[in-house]
């Protein structure tokens, strides 16, 4: 989990946002991170954040809706005084300008969270802080992406990608589920489904989930019943489940189940119900006290030793590390 920055941890001054700005910019896109990181969400214990949109170029930016916006900010000054650098797409007919790129690279040295969302990951590769790492962008680009930037590890088929103090996300609505993900790392389960049931969007989708479905379900009985499945599973994560209960349960055979599951969801049972269990995992060890042991039984790992073993695989730290330092610096 990145560290919290020292303004969010105890300073009284508001934790700075930038978002970088450019010519041509979908409005969505610079929507996305403005809805999340500049509307009052104080009351659900998260800080008044510091927005500041900064425009690569001076002046009026004309958008890909036609009309035009206005960014008061200075690129380098926003950059410098960040604690979180969003790029929330790019504009391919342009090459990321020095002024950015360097502003890129002097933030991530110094610690701050650097974040690019859809196309917005080519303009942190091209500042060099992808090289080694993993990382992913809106599929249809992923190609191109991987050709151009030979050192970056490119996973096309995830929604977003947590890398050390880097994060990237796939196209549009990914964007969202990214910036969610932040703040639920930075403050907590809580923070995050309140943000989300503002928005009326889901309140964690995990990053390894498919980025598109080749074949969308067909709205019938069935879909009902697998969608009444998954919540009930939810509600009853502590239960032993296996993929010929829930398939008996969603009155289906095993190989449709299968089938429709993965149409649904974009992954396997298997991978679904660890990712919905460490999700719970997680609330509880911010939320609660519980021992780490109670929390392993109520969330159907069966066993401490379990719980460590997936949770360290996925989180690369301990439950107990992770309950500390969610706690110090929330």
């Amino acid at each position: 989990m990145p560290a919290v920055p020292s303004a969010v941890a105890g300073a009284q001054s508001s934790p700075v946002v930038a978002v970088v700005a450019f010519e041509g910019i979908s409005p969505f896109h610079l929507a996305v991170p403005c809805i999340v990181f500049g509307e009052d969400y104080t009351a659900a214990g998260l800080p008044a954040f510091d927005l500041r949109v900064a425009a690569v170029s001076a002046g009026a930016l004309g958008t890909k809706a036609g009309f035009t916006i206005s960014a008061r900010h200075q690129l380098t000054q926003a950059l410098a005084a960040a604690d979180i650098i969003i790029v929330p797409s790019w504009n391919q007919a342009l090459e990321p300008p020095e002024a950015l790129l360097d502003g890129l690279r002097r933030a991530y040295a110094r610690g701050t969270q650097c974040v690019g969302l859809c196309l917005g990951a080519f303009v942190l590769a091209a500042a060099g802080l992808l090289d080694g790492r993993t990382a992913t962008t809106h599929w249809a680009w992923a190609g191109e992406f991987a050709r151009r930037y030979p050192a970056v590890n490119v996973d096309a088929s995830v929604l977003y990608v947590e890398d050390g103090h880097v994060l990237t996300s796939a196209g549009t609505a990914a964007g969202l589920d990214c910036c969610l993900h932040l703040l639920r790392t930075r403050y907590g389960a809580h923070a995050a489904n309140y943000v989300a049931r503002r928005l009326v969007v889901p309140p964690h989708r995990q990053g390894g989930q498919a980025q598109f479905v080749e074949q969308p379900l067909s709205a019938d009985a069935r879909d009902e019943r697998l969608a009444s499945l998954l919540d009930w599973v939810r509600a009853n994560v502590h239960l032993p489940h296996s993929l010929d209960t829930l398939a008996a349960r969603a009155l289906m055979s095993r190989r449709t189940f299968t089938r429709r599951f993965r149409q649904a969801t974009g992954t396997t049972v298997g991978a679904w119900l660890l990712e919905t269990r460490l999700a719970r995992a997680q609330q509880l060890l911010e939320t609660t006290d519980q021992t780490v042991e109670a929390i392993a039984e109520s969330t159907g790992f069966g066993s401490a030793v379990s719980l460590r073993q997936h949770f360290a695989g996925t989180f690369k730290t301990s439950p107990r590390a992770y309950r500390r330092e969610f706690r110090g610096t929330a």
